[in-house]
């Protein structure tokens, strides 16, 4: 049978774009549905805008810890419509240069929702045309999920938090995860009164404990009201504002709500059940090692498929994909010790096993941690602690999990990674020369292990 195409990608995000890119390196006619903007989540409403926004939220703390260091500064002031401007503009050059990137490698960019109509068989529900393709990839990501209580129609997402018209003088962020504290974190940071609400015992569930509890710690320093074990009954407008009424009692007075309570596979709509995709409990793609569906031609990468909900690891999805289809190398995705960063205030970093989950694996660990305050903050005065915490196996020595929090522990995270991914042991950390002084020399000069109470069971 003749196709249109070698492949077709459904949606022009990271791991979309990354594997329609090497495809067509390989020699393959290639095209690329996208409903919104080429990029995705991650580029026009993810990752980039947000760290832009955390880079925006900090300088109020330099201002701050300058005094310390001698310098007089004027009272600052904080222009919204300014950020927004900026932030749009780079998004828009980064919008730019996915599609000339794609151009450059001879891959047709359409602008249309696309639909499956069978096995091989696409829809473009804009251009009212079909195509056919011999392989078939959904890259489509995910969406952000609002609980269905009454007066969510009130509420934003991260979605919307990029494009409001001015900066809220009073925010409550609903959820615990990454967007959620990092959210909480930006609108303190640019001079908003926050409350964290979260249904659970402890913020960033799946985190190491000590993490956990540290960064709950030092989120309420700075002012920010961190509530868990409280759940939002409904929310009702209130004049300018809205009142979130909570299912212990309480009610909240604020200019707005945001919700980040984790998001859903995009596959809502997509044709996939009638095509006989299997689908998984939330609605994600399943798939195997290789990213291949239960349809040999249909393959899937990404958040689409809820494995490790990462921007680089859709991408490197998408590259292990083009290898295996493409270019006659079977190649799995290794989705073990991924090092990974919560840009909060202050920061974290991990890679590898939390202690709570090295104590079900291992017969015996090791922990070796530290907690201190950074150097810059002798003179800055600021009350702010940093966290370095190794586990170890104690039986060959091996590094299982690094978890750090503090200033720069996502950077530091992602050299660690390559320490822990190497199984390097607790003995290659302590051979290693410290640079001193930095905050990174504890991860080798830990020598004490802590003795503590066993950690708390896994949430």
């Amino acid at each position: 049978m003749a196709f249109d195409l070698d492949l077709f990608v459904i949606g022009a995000g990271s791991g979309g774009v990354r594997a329609a890119r090497l495809a067509a390196g390989y020699g393959a006619k290639v095209a690329v549905a996208e409903e919104y903007r080429v990029g995705g989540t991650c580029v026009v409403r993810g990752c980039v805008p947000k760290k832009l926004f955390v880079y925006a939220s900090r300088f109020a703390d330099a201002f701050e810890d300058a005094a310390g260091f001698g310098w007089t500064l004027p009272r600052p002031a904080f222009d919204w419509p300014t950020l927004i401007a900026n932030k749009d503009r780079e998004i828009d050059r980064l919008n730019g240069l996915y599609i000339r990137n794609l151009n450059r490698a001879g891959v047709d960019i359409i602008m249309s929702r696309a639909v499956l109509k069978g096995p091989n068989t696409v829809y473009l529900v804009e251009e009212n045309r079909t195509l056919t393709a011999r392989t078939i990839l959904i890259a489509t990501g995910a969406t952000p999920f609002v609980p269905d209580i009454p007066g969510a129609e009130h509420a934003i997402t991260s979605n919307e938090a990029f494009h409001l018209p001015a900066l809220p003088a009073s925010v409550v962020v609903v959820g615990a995860g990454y967007i959620a504290v990092e959210f909480a974190g930006i609108f303190n940071g640019l001079g908003a009164e926050v409350k964290l609400l979260y249904r659970g015992e402890q913020i960033l569930r799946g985190f190491d404990g000590d993490l956990r509890d540290g960064l709950a710690d030092e989120m309420r320093k700075r002012g920010i009201d961190v509530r868990v074990e409280t759940d939002v009954a409904r929310i009702d407008t209130d004049g300018a504002g809205y009142q979130v009424v909570c299912g212990n009692g309480d009610t909240i007075y604020t200019e707005l709500v945001m919700y980040a309570t984790g998001r859903r596979p995009n596959t809502l709509n997509l044709g996939l059940e009638k095509t006989g995709i299997e689908l998984g409990w939330n609605g994600h793609v399943v798939v195997n090692e290789y990213s291949q569906t239960n349809i040999e031609n249909v393959y899937a990468v990404g958040d689409v498929t809820d494995r490790v909900n990462l921007t680089p690891v859709a991408i490197r999805e998408g590259i292990a994909f083009a290898e295996t289809v493409f270019n006659d190398n079977p190649t799995p995705v290794d989705h073990s010790y991924i090092p990974t960063a919560v840009f909060s205030e202050p920061e974290i970093g991990t890679v590898g096993l939390t202690e709570e989950e090295a104590r079900e694996k291992h017969r015996k660990i090791d922990i070796y941690k530290s907690s201190f305050r950074a150097m810059k903050h002798t003179l800055s005065g600021r009350d702010e602690n940093t966290l370095v915490k190794l586990i170890v196996d104690g039986e060959s020595d091996r590094v299982v999990g690094c978890h750090i929090l503090g200033p720069d522990a996502g950077e530091m995270a992602q050299v660690l990674g390559i320490a822990v991914r190497m199984g390097a042991t607790k003995a290659d950390f302590d051979a290693t020369m410290a640079i001193h002084p930095t905050a990174a020399e504890e991860l080798v000069t830990l020598r004490e292990k802590w003795v503590d109470k066993p950690a708390r069971a896994a949430q």
